[in-house]
């Protein structure tokens, strides 16, 4: 009877699932990995995923299973970068950095804030949005502490820059992968077309954030005074390792960036950056630092939404938003951007990508476009899908990332106060976005 209820219901108890996850994690009285976790195996145990390979008479598989759900290339990638950041920050680098940044901006808060959320933003235009802020948060934190300031508001901007940066190319964001393979867009196409509004989102919105944490952007007049001048000669405690951990860094990034070429995985890099690093260490010593708990929290957090994907849920959110439109080519260009961007800052955009790419691949040949350039579908689904993520604090893998590490450094951050900075700078994202759209292909 159980068996037959799940079956006839898989949808709604899968989407229930999700849900009760979601409003779980949201009031924080459970940890997330927990949540993710106990979710995940509820999937499982009532059968709304399969455990292994399902194959037709002729040998051929054609279900997918638990383990299709789990983004490994994520996993690895995480992993991998956490260990090569750790073993780098040892050398003493990550403070260097800081604080020439500091002696740059001359200690003034609100210059570092934005230099921060530039470098942030410009990085990850090409590189992976986690690795950038894995990157980033370590030398954050130095920056924090020199100027006796809270690093969240730091913390938030970067991430928030980061998935707003992550737009503009074909490799910034996995949504933007899934778009160019199925509508043939090529690593300059989204360039030229979305890198001027990204870059008036990213001026506006981080102006914005600036003004709002301007309360916490103060620092003492001679303790900035001291920071400009300090001598930052001695910061590098290893040269040896330093060396070997920025050029192992360098050339993993390289491979990042030359992916088009080898077509070598990211996490492939990071994994084998992160194998020849560990040579010279005490593994054991380093493996205590991997963020395990994020880690597990991805795991579960895939595997739910597996159960809502594989039995129909994220097609039949798309399915409803498309038949919305009623053959309208502006009001689908609207449609999907918006409700893209609220869904992915509550689904994770790429399943969600996924399947929306073949339904606008069916009906932009049913929305004629007499303009130049590819389809604005196209271009709305990557701009709600990318800037969606910075809704909600489980809007994006970075930032899950950026919370989970920062509240392990004693810096918690709530969903309701991610969400607070987040919703605002989605809407304002959202906003400029379908001005952009309606004038350059709507109008």
């Amino acid at each position: 009877m159980l068996i037959n209820l799940v079956q006839n219901h898989a949808m709604v108890i899968s989407g229930a699932i999700l849900l009760i996850a979601y409003v779980l994690i949201a009031t924080e009285k459970i940890q997330k990995s927990v949540v993710a976790l106990v979710g995940a195996s509820l999937t499982m145990l009532i059968g709304l995923l399969p455990f292994h390979d399902s194959v037709n008479a002729d040998g051929c598989r054609y279900i997918r299973y638990v383990f299709d759900y789990i983004e490994f290339d994520v996993i690895f990638l995480l992993v991998g970068m956490m260990i090569i950041v750790h073993i780098t920050g040892k050398s003493g680098v990550f403070k260097w950095m800081a604080l020439e940044l500091l002696k740059m901006t001359k200690g003034y808060p609100k210059l570092v804030l934005f230099a921060l959320a530039a470098f942030t933003a410009v990085a990850s235009a090409f590189l992976d949005n986690v690795t950038t802020v894995v990157l980033i948060m370590p030398v954050t934190f130095v920056i924090a502490r020199e100027l006796d300031c809270d690093p969240v508001p730091f913390l938030i901007t970067e991430v928030l820059a980061s998935n707003i940066g992550g737009t503009a190319t074909l490799i910034g964001d996995p949504p933007n992968i899934i778009i160019g393979a199925k509508a043939g867009l090529s690593f300059m196409d989204f360039v030229n077309e979305l890198t001027l509004i990204v870059t008036i989102i990213f001026a506006v919105c981080i102006s914005i954030l600036i003004f709002m944490f301007r309360k916490s952007l103060n620092a003492n007049e001679e303790k900035m005074s001291q920071i400009a001048n300090i001598d930052n000669s001695k910061t590098i405690t290893d040269n040896k390792l330093m060396l070997r951990a920025i050029i192992t860094l360098a050339l993993v990034i390289l491979g990042f960036i030359t992916h088009d070429i080898t077509h070598i995985p990211a996490y492939v890099f990071a994994a084998a950056g992160a194998s020849f690093l560990l040579i010279f260490e005490n593994p054991k010593e380093i493996y205590k630092d991997v963020e395990w708990l994020t880690i597990f929290f991805f795991i579960g957090l895939f595997i739910i939404i597996g159960g809502f994907e594989a039995n129909g849920g994220i097609n039949f959110l798309a399915d409803k938003l498309i038949d919305l439109t009623k053959g309208s080519l502006d009001a689908a260009a609207m449609l999907i951007l918006w409700g893209s961007g609220i869904l992915s800052g509550i689904v994770d955009n790429i399943p969600y990508t996924a399947t929306m790419a073949p339904l606008i691949a069916e009906v932009q040949h049913t929305m004629p476009y007499a303009g130049t350039g590819h389809h604005p579908l196209w271009w709305a689904l990557s701009l709600g899908a990318c800037l969606g993520g910075n809704l909600t604090i489980i809007g994006a893998a970075a930032n899950v990332i950026v919370s989970e590490t920062s509240a392990i450094k004693g810096y918690p951050i709530s969903f309701i106060r991610f969400m607070k900075y987040g919703a605002l700078v989605t809407f304002i994202s959202l906003a400029l976005s379908s001005v952009y759209l309606y004038l350059k292909y709507l109008k």
